[in-house]
């Protein structure tokens, strides 16, 4: 297999319907953890609340062509790094979502609805969790 293969290959694996289902899942699953409300949801996904509703009821997918594909991405992103930081306690985790965080200047939940806060948020746990 050459390597341009493999990157044909892995875009379309991130288009097919099981991805999309999957991370659909996987982002409802983080907002239910971390208790966000769909409306929250909706302002960092970029989405609608009425699409929200219908993604949580089942009848709409995350579009990988979207920029909530990448947004949603970076909110499990965002899980995995808080989760094996807090090592897996939900409640520390939420704890740490609506305390003020001095680095980052804001509650980091505060800063989840943009583009620049949710990257940054993500980048700091990133971070954080790298520490040797």
């Amino acid at each position: 297999m050459n390597p341009g293969s493999k990157s044909v290959a892995s875009v379309e694996g991130t288009r097919s319907l099981a991805a999309r289902e999957t991370l659909t899942a996987a982002v409802l699953r983080v907002a239910t953890l971390y208790q966000v409300s769909q409306a929250d949801l909706g302002r960092i996904l970029g989405l609608s609340a009425a699409s929200v509703s219908r993604m949580a009821a089942g009848r709409y997918l995350l579009d990988p062509e979207g920029k909530e594909w990448q947004f949603a991405a970076l909110l499990v992103r965002l899980f995995r790094s808080l989760d094996s930081i807090t090592g897996g306690n939900d409640e520390l985790s939420r704890q740490w979502l609506r305390n003020y965080n001095a680095a980052l200047s804001a509650t980091p939940v505060s800063l989840l609805g943009e583009i620049t806060g949710l990257v940054n948020v993500v980048q700091y746990l990133d971070a954080s969790r790298a520490v040797v």
